[in-house]
Parts: C-alpha cells; sequence; structure tokens
C-alpha cells in the first residue's frame, strides 16, 4: 500500500466578499420585506462576510462545476497539467442537475484528458468522501493520483424570486405569509466556493502533507433526517420525495428549498459529534493533546463553545489554542468548507514539520460525521 500525501491545495472564491449589509440586496427580499430573521441568525453565526456567484446585476457568473474547475486550474501548472489527472473526485451538497453527475461536468468544463470520475452525493461529509475515495484509490495504487474536491453553488438556491410563488399562495390562503424559520435560516448562513487537493503517492512540492488515516461515521439507524431538499419532511419523520408532489406543489411548497429542522439540529449535532471523534480518535491511538490543529466545520460559531463543553463532558478536549477556523471570512461553503479551510491554514505560513491536523466535519442531513487526521512533512 502506498503512503498519501496532499501535494497542491487551491482555492477559488467568486466575485468580491459579501458582507452582512449587503447580503438582502444579492439574494433579493422575499414579499420585498426585509427579513426579521436575518439580524438573528447573523448574530448566532457570527459570519462577517460570504461569496456569491452573483454579479452585481443579479446575474449568475458560475455554476458549481464551474467552481470547482476555476479550483483544479489553480492545482495545475507546467510541472502537473490537467492531462497528468488520472482520478477526479468531487463532491458537493448543491450539484447543478441531476443527471450527469457533478464530476462529469467539472471534466467537461477542464477537457484535459481521459480520467475516472467519481461523484459522491450527500451534504458536507460529500466533500470528504469525495477525498476518502481519491485517498484509498491512490493508497491501493489504483491510480497515479487524484484530484479531489468540495464547492457549493448555493446562492442560487437563495434567491427571493424562487419563493415567490410560495408568499403568493399563502397569502391566498390568509396565512401569514413568513417563510418557514426551517427555509430561511439557511439563506443567511451559506456561501459558494470550491476547493481542490491533489493527492500524490510521494512528498512532493513545497508543503506536502500526508493523511495518516480517515474515519467515517453515520446515525441515520438512530435518527430523523434534519436537512433536506427535493422533499419535504412529514409528521412522522419520514421524508415526502419530489418526485410524488405535483408540479404546482413544488411551487407552492419550496420542495426544491433546503431546509433543516432546527430544533433536532440542536438536540444531536453536537452530541453525536463528539461521541463519533471519541471514536475516530481512539480506534487510530490518537491522544486529543498530539494535536497541534483542529479544523472543525461548524455552520455557525454559536456552535462552538457548545462543541467544546460537549468534548468536555464526554473526556476528549481539545484545548482553544489548537483550533483553526475561517468561517467568520468565507461563510459556511458546506462540502468545501474543509479544503478552503485548510488551504488557509497551508497558506498562513504557521505549519513546521510533525504538525498533526486534524480535520473534522459533521453533516445534520441525518447526522453523519467525517475526520482525517493528517501530518505536515
Amino acid at each position: 500500500m502506498n503512503e498519501v500525501y496532499i501535494t497542491k491545495i487551491s482555492k477559488f472564491l467568486p466575485n468580491a466578499p459579501v458582507d452582512n449589509d449587503h447580503m438582502e440586496e444579492k439574494l433579493g427580499k422575499i414579499d420585498d420585506k426585509t427579513s426579521k430573521a436575518r439580524r438573528i441568525v447573523l448574530r448566532n453565526n457570527r459570519i462577517k462576510s460570504r461569496y456569491y456567484a452573483i454579479d452585481e446585476e443579479g446575474n449568475v457568473t458560475h455554476n458549481n462545476a464551474q467552481l470547482v474547475s476555476e479550483a483544479v486550474n489553480l492545482l495545475c501548472d507546467d510541472g502537473f497539467k490537467k492531462e497528468d489527472i488520472k482520478l477526479l473526485s468531487c463532491g458537493t451538497s448543491s450539484p447543478d442537475q441531476v443527471l450527469p453527475s457533478h464530476a462529469s461536468m467539472v471534466h467537461g468544463f477542464l477537457k484535459g484528458g481521459n480520467l475516472e470520475v467519481n461523484s459522491p452525493s450527500g451534504a458536507c461529509c460529500s466533500g470528504m468522501n469525495a477525498l476518502k475515495y481519491g485517498f484509498m484509490a491512490v493508497k491501493s495504487n489504483m491510480v497515479e493520483n487524484a484530484v479531489c474536491t468540495g464547492s457549493e453553488r448555493m446562492s442560487s438556491w437563495m434567491k427571493s424570486e424562487l419563493f415567490a410563488n410560495e408568499i403568493s399562495h399563502l397569502k391566498e390562503l390568509e396565512k401569514t405569509p413568513v417563510l418557514a424559520f426551517k427555509k430561511e435560516f439557511l439563506r443567511w448562513m451559506l456561501s459558494d466556493g470550491a476547493g481542490a487537493f491533489l493527492l500524490e503517492s510521494e512528498p512532493k512540492g513545497n508543503n506536502p502533507i500526508k493523511i495518516e488515516w480517515m474515519e467515517a461515521y453515520s446515525y441515520a439507524h438512530e435518527l430523523e433526517t434534519c436537512m433536506y431538499a427535493g422533499s419535504d419532511k412529514l409528521k412522522d419523520g419520514s421524508l415526502k420525495a419530489w418526485s410524488e408532489y405535483t408540479p404546482e406543489e413544488w411551487i407552492e411548497n419550496s420542495i426544491f428549498s433546503v431546509k433543516q429542522d432546527v430544533k433536532l439540529l440542536s438536540e444531536n449535532i453536537l452530541v453525536k459529534g463528539v461521541a463519533s471523534l471519541k471514536n475516530a480518535i481512539e480506534k487510530n491511538g490518537l491522544q486529543p493533546k498530539d494535536i497541534t490543529y483542529y479544523l472543525p466545520h461548524v455552520s455557525s460559531y454559536y456552535f462552538k463553545e457548545r462543541l467544546y463543553d460537549e468534548m468536555i463532558k464526554q473526556g476528549v478536549t481539545i484545548s482553544w489554542d489548537n483550533w483553526f477556523m475561517n468561517l467568520d471570512k468565507v461563510g459556511n461553503i458546506g462540502a468545501g468548507s474543509i479544503y478552503i479551510m485548510l488551504e488557509e491554514l497551508v497558506a498562513s505560513g504557521k505549519l513546521k514539520k510533525g504538525d498533526n491536523i486534524l480535520l473534522s466535519v459533521p453533516e445534520s442531513a441525518r447526522f453523519s460525521y467525517a475526520y482525517a487526521l493528517l501530518t505536515v512533512c
């Protein structure tokens, strides 16, 4: 079995950063009214800026696959060309279409040469699943190299016009024309962008980082769905798929919008997260004190202190001094967040040979968690 190294890292964040005061200009007002939920959500998540693939006139500048192709292009130079890629593994929560697969569309924009594609589905863990597939492929010597990516293009899912018909329908029914919090909540948290890693079996480049191990856990056997799109949640906790609704109901009920059960999230995301973290580090003989940098993907700084408190409860505390986050600057990029976080840490110049980096990614969709331990070479 080969050793596997991250030999190059890149990111692509579209357009200029958008601050909190200009979010609603970009996404639009629902029912021509300023959101009452926006300030509450922003106060809790403490995000100060994010990126949207939308220009000043409100036009889309990049789709998801284009964001990824831009990030992958930034990995390439005279020493490593697009034609040299053997495996393209791309994770996202927000593919541009149902079919073809996301990685196939990225490959189409890249051109380059013939290669293998892999498109794990899911939410935030899809980026880590893309990485794990590449890790296993290089480790088992099935391919010479792998380009793994995580990305999101959620801004177009959050634009106000997508909810206009639902608001109109609510008015007709003489209901209060306010979008349910489970739908509006995520409008003020999500961001666009893409990150990419090049994996090789030799420690090439200026800052090679070895992947020691990867672990993943799902709690879907215990917990019902928390975040979902392309469906609606019934009273018994089950999901009814978009294909079982009429086209009129798709619009009236915003079936394709992203929704989150906030109560279910707060009750379970941290408890299961720390339990799975504890499993991962104990399985691999890692001590919390040996972690130089802990990179947790969280959707909101609201969870940061609560995550630390839960660590204390479960006896797996990682010192504050070892945490590294950039949520406040780039927003929640879902499957791409962990890639962009590691890129910023590497670019900071802080890393030293022998440093251990623990990547930690939760997914609230139906409570999945993924981890990776890296060592700076």
